[in-house]
């Protein structure tokens, strides 16, 4: 049985449990048109094989995203923050509709820093969820594909929350 080198040009590793597929690419073997070679090893080669060349310890800040990235990041953050805020407005609503005491129970609420800022907060992801939702939308047409594009498109979506956040908080307070 040949033995599988960390210098072989590797393609992919499928571990199962008895049996691990290798594919490895090699441009001496004739009889494959795609010059695939699968060789069996067994479950510890393939762990060994896989496991050395992970890192010990991730150094999260050393990493460093594009802008796209990271308006991709905050537009699943802002899902989560209306998922949570929408409890805080149910809450609001429930006591509001109870009657004429719990109205102006929301309404002397309202007033405070908090809940004010709580609000604006809430609205905040809304807006920013709505400009960065359009933009994927734009993206799955095909457009704004390309990576200068992407980063333009990126750029425009913080441009335009920012603008968007700032007037809503002009709105709430």
């Amino acid at each position: 049985m040949p033995v599988w080198n960390a210098n072989d040009d590797v393609s992919s590793v499928s571990c199962s449990p008895s049996i691990v597929l290798i594919h490895k690419r090699t441009p001496n073997y004739t009889n494959h048109p795609s010059g695939e070679l699968t060789v069996n090893r067994t479950r510890r080669e393939c762990e060994r094989a896989v496991n050395s060349k992970r890192p010990v310890n991730l150094d999260l800040s050393k990493f460093h995203f594009p802008l796209p990235a990271i308006t991709s990041i905050l537009h699943r953050i802002s899902g989560i923050i209306i998922f949570v805020g929408i409890a805080f407005m149910l809450y609001g609503l429930q006591l509001s509709l109870s009657g004429e005491d719990g109205f102006n129970a929301v309404g002397n609420l309202l007033d405070s820093f908090l809940a004010k800022l709580i609000i604006w907060g809430i609205l905040s992801a809304l807006l920013y969820h709505l400009v960065a939702g359009i933009k994927h939308l734009i993206m799955d047409m095909g457009y704004c594909e390309e990576l200068q594009s992407g980063r333009l498109a990126a750029q425009a979506t913080v441009v335009i929350s920012v603008i968007l956040i700032v007037l809503a908080g002009v709105w709430v307070w």
